[in-house]
């Protein structure tokens, strides 16, 4: 039996566990400690291929390839996609201000999406600059690109700015390059993914309802996104969608913090789904934009989250809807909206529909 990607042993570890010392660095000093592989790499890092590839005083640029794992059963990928790239980055600009013993928290994190993404658009990048740094919060902004320079949303957030409690270790002595150890298998996102793309014949004929309730019911399988993030459906009606994702370790970062971007994914990705259900035959939609709020942090125990997708307006051309996620214990962790261009009558195409904000006009020629 196949064992789900989140459920396998994690890969990698915690390097802020295991080099607290790197708490009396600057924020730049502990990127470039990370940069130049002085430490290994948490399991977020080995389960989605992403790196920092830049990062100076004020800025931080994010980069993940665009591989199959990310295509919803339409081939196109989530907007939430995204915002897990934005979140690093715009965490990260404002991380490399910081003196040392000095951590944040996102608190929120707002997109607005211009053109979608597919395997073509090669890699996904996330280029952030800090707007603010002050004591007590920060804010940053950033532009999410394709591997051609095309820009595909544009986002914001805000962050908790902490200032440790305690003096942290002394800094390590110069690290040597960190040497990962060999898995049996590649990491996940380079291996073949999972998971399967439905024929256009499906979405001609049936209603997104309809589709939504046969992958309930087990009837048509998993996208890729689903098979790589653990996504189960539990209940489906029209405008509404409860979907259930494990608490699991492959989604933390450097400290053992559960990662602000996959919660980002998932209520997107919920939130779109409660809009399919809504969908006649051969019609498609594309999302606008996102916001999402954090309320408390998620402890990564395994135990499902639990994300209730519902429609509060559906518009000839734009439905609006929201999502709710709370942990194991019912206590919510996040809260989101998000606004959607709704196609009826435009089936979904393997390149995506049309860009939710069409290309610049070319200038008038002389």
């Amino acid at each position: 039996m196949t064992v789900a990607i989140p459920d396998e042993p994690i890969r990698g570890s915690y390097a802020y566990l295991e080099h607290p010392g790197l708490l009396s660095l600057s924020g730049l000093e502990q990127f470039r400690v990370f940069m130049k592989r002085r430490v290994p790499f948490a399991p977020l890092f080995h389960l989605c291929g992403g790196v920092f590839s830049e990062a100076a005083l004020g800025t931080a640029t994010f980069t993940m390839p665009a591989t199959p794992w990310w295509q919803s059963s339409a081939g196109v990928f989530f907007g939430g996609t995204y915002a897990f790239v934005a979140d690093a980055a715009l965490g990260g600009a404002i991380y490399t201000s910081f003196p040392k013993a000095t951590v944040l928290l996102t608190s929120e994190l707002s997109m607005s999406y211009l053109r979608p993404a597919t395997i073509k658009s090669g890699t996904i990048n996330a280029r952030a600059r800090v707007i603010q740094a002050g004591e007590a919060q920060g804010l940053s902004e950033a532009v999410v690109e394709d591997a051609q320079g095309r820009l595909l949303a544009h986002a914001t957030s805000r962050c908790i700015i902490m200032r440790l409690p305690f003096d942290p270790p002394p800094p390590p002595e110069e690290l040597p390059e960190f040497e990962e150890p060999e898995y049996p298998t590649p990491d996940p996102y380079l291996r073949e993914a999972d998971g399967a793309l439905l024929p256009r014949e499906e979405f001609d004929t049936k209603s997104g309802l309809q589709l939504a309730q046969e992958w309930c019911d087990g009837k048509q399988p998993n996208a890729p996104i689903a098979e790589l993030m653990g996504w189960r459906c539990v209940e489906v009606e029209e405008g509404r969608e409860v979907v259930a994702m494990p608490a699991s370790e492959w989604f933390c970062g450097a400290g053992r913090n559960f990662y602000g971007g996959t919660l980002a994914l998932l209520a997107d990705g919920v939130m779109g789904a409660a809009v399919s259900t809504t969908l006649p035959p051969a019609s498609s939609y594309a999302s606008l934009d996102l916001k999402i709020y954090y309320l408390r942090p998620v402890q990564p125990d395994g135990r499902d989250l639990i994300a209730r997708g519902e429609v509060i307006h559906r518009g000839r051309t734009v439905a609006v809807a929201n999502v709710e996620i709370t942990d194991a214990d019912g206590k919510r962790v996040a809260t989101a909206t998000s606004s959607h261009l709704v196609f009826e009558g435009r089936s979904w195409i393997r390149e995506g529909v049309s860009a939710t904000l069409d290309e610049a006009p070319a200038e008038e020629q002389d």
